[in-house]
Formats: structure tokens, sequence, C-alpha cells
């Protein structure tokens, strides 16, 4: 392998297996950056990537959004951003800047939303090109690792946490503690909020403590509802399960003005009547991500508090067993790919 060719995990028709490839190193053009990938997280929606569920997706195709290294090459009008810069890219991998969204600093609900792996090559490669407008600086702090999955993982739980009504003091639930909700606890706990963890089984009440919550629902103990009231009721309710049943188990037990706020992307549908809304005035909606800022700021509060992601590290050309790993739900509890760049 020469310096102008990489390797790239490259999946070759929907849900195919990962397949090492060499492939031509892409050149940055103006407005775009290369950057040498250091680290790659292994994220729940890659599977959605790489099933071809969105629309524009082409095969082959490199996954991975999750990305943290270095920058190697800066194009053509590009200002702020040198070589040699420590950077992140995560699931807002650019924006047309000009819409209604990126006009009011929501560049994640863009139209033209460009995702890694979607809109181009993602980080399961050893290098990549972005828009600069999707980098994220990393704090010192932090090694490649660590930064990877707070660009997806970790901004999508900080950022709905701390954009929610949620304020010190007030009761926050967490339901799971698997890639999100281990982080989410952890994030809750620093913000001063009451933390509750909710998952499935007595075991995990010493995982929910060791995260720092406060205290901890078993759902198949006990009705998620009624244990929540007995805490006074929830403020909020951070959803990171791909279950419906499990949301829905929880809206009888928001406070009043509580929100439900569903980061776990699933299709199962939520049972819920008018009048569960209308009693204590409650609120449900769903949160995605978060721009490039927000990212940024998700890594300092981390880099700050000592928030981490429990990590298993692979190297690239395991890829597969670690994104099967992921799938099945093995992983303790983020996945991230090493490149040895």
């Amino acid at each position: 392998m020469t310096s102008s060719t990489i390797r790239a995990m490259q999946v070759s028709e929907p849900g195919g297996p990962f397949v090492q490839s060499t492939i031509t190193a892409a050149e940055p053009g103006p407005g775009h950056v290369r950057v040498v990938v250091e680290a790659c997280g292994v994220c729940h929606s890659d599977a959605l990537v790489t099933g071809g569920q969105f629309p524009g997706t082409t095969f082959p195709l490199t996954t991975g959004h999750e990305i943290a290294g270095r920058i190697e090459s800066v194009g053509d009008g590009v200002d702020g951003w040198r070589v040699g810069q420590r950077v992140a890219v995560g699931w807002y991998g650019g924006s047309c800047g000009f819409c209604d969204a990126c006009r009011d600093g929501d560049g994640v609900n863009c139209p033209q939303l460009q995702i890694p792996g979607v809109a181009y090559q993602g980080g399961y490669a050893d290098s990549l090109v972005v828009p600069a407008i999707a980098l994220a600086a990393i704090p010192d702090e932090l090694t490649a690792v660590e930064a990877a999955p707070l660009a997806c993982a970790g901004v999508t739980v900080f950022n709905a946490l701390r954009r929610s009504a949620a304020r010190p003091g007030d009761v926050v639930a967490i339901l799971g503690l698997g890639g999100l909700g281990h982080l989410a606890v952890q994030f809750a706990a620093e913000m001063g909020f009451v933390t509750v963890g909710i998952a499935r089984g007595s075991e995990k009440a010493s995982l929910a403590s060791e995260l720092g919550a406060d205290h901890y629902i078993d759902s198949t103990a006990e009705e998620v509802a009624r244990g929540l009231r007995a805490l006074g009721g929830a403020k909020v309710v951070l959803a990171t399960v791909t279950n419906g049943d499990a949301m829905t188990a929880t809206v009888d037990g928001l406070g009043r003005r509580g929100e439900l706020i569903v980061a776990g992307a699933t299709p199962d549908v939520l049972r819920i009547s008018g009048l569960q809304f209308i009693t204590g005035t409650k609120r449900i909606y769903g949160h995605a991500s978060g721009t490039a800022l927000d990212t940024e700021a998700t890594m300092r509060f981390a880099a700050q508090t000592g928030v981490r992601a429990w990590i298993e590290e692979a190297p690239l050309a395991e890829a597969g067993q670690a994104f099967d790993r992921m799938l099945t739900g093995k992983a303790r509890f983020r996945m991230v790919l090493t490149t040895g760049n």
C-alpha cells in the first residue's frame, strides 16, 4: 500500500459483510479537509447505513460516523483549522449552511444533512475527506479512543439533557443502560440531576450506581411509572432503548410538565392516549445528535468532569466482528475501531 492508497472496510451490498479494500485516498476540495482516522466508534446507526436505509446511499460504502483523528491536509478556502490539529466528526457531517435550520444554528435538522458513510466515505478507514464545517476540536485531555464515541453517542445524550426542561435537583430518568444509556447516566449525574437508571434485571442496580445513578428501577420487578411517581415524578425520561413498549411504560411516571425524550431510533409504535398527554401537561419528542459545536461542548464537559464511555477496542481489520458484537448487545458498552495511525 502506497501513500496514495488507504485501507477501508467496505460493504458491497445492503446487509453484506465487511471486506477490507484498498482504495485511493481522496484529496480535499474547497472547504474540505482530509482527516487521518485514529479511532472510529461502532454505532447502532451504522446498521441503518450498511442496510441501505437512507436515500442516496450507494454501494460499495464505508460507514462510520464516530470519528477521531487529526487533520492531514486542508483544501482551499478553509480557515480556522490547521494540519495536525486533533478533530472529531460525528453524525453531523456537514450541512448546506443557508437553509432556515442552518441559519438558526440547527444544522443537524438541515434537509441536506450530510452523514458520513452516506454522503461520503465514512470512518471505517485510514482517512477520509470531510467538510470543514463538520469538524469539532478534541480537548487535550481526551485520547482519540475516548473522543470517538462522544461524537455521536455522547453528544446525543448530553445535548438532549442540557436542552431539556430539567434543571439541577430535578428527577431525570435514563431508560436503558447500554451504549447511549451508560453515558447518559454519567452526564445526568454530573449535571446535578437526581438520576434514575431504568433497565431489566436486579443485577443492573450495581452498574447504575457505579455510573452515578441515585436510584434504580428494575422494569422486570416493578411498574416503572409507579417507581418514578414514588420519587415525585420525573421531569425528564431520556429513552435510549429501541423498544416502544418500554418507552410507553414510562409516560405515567412523568411529573407535571414532564418530558419523554426519544433518543433510541426505533420503528416501534408508542401507544399513548391523548388523556395521558393532557394530564400533567406532558410532552414527548425526539432528539437527534447535534452540530459540531455541540460535539465540542460535549467533549469539553466530559474532559472537565471525567465522563467517559466504557470501551472495547478492536483493530480496523476486525470491523465485522466489532459490528456483530455491537448488534448482539455483547459490547460493554461501545466498540471502537483503531487504525494504528
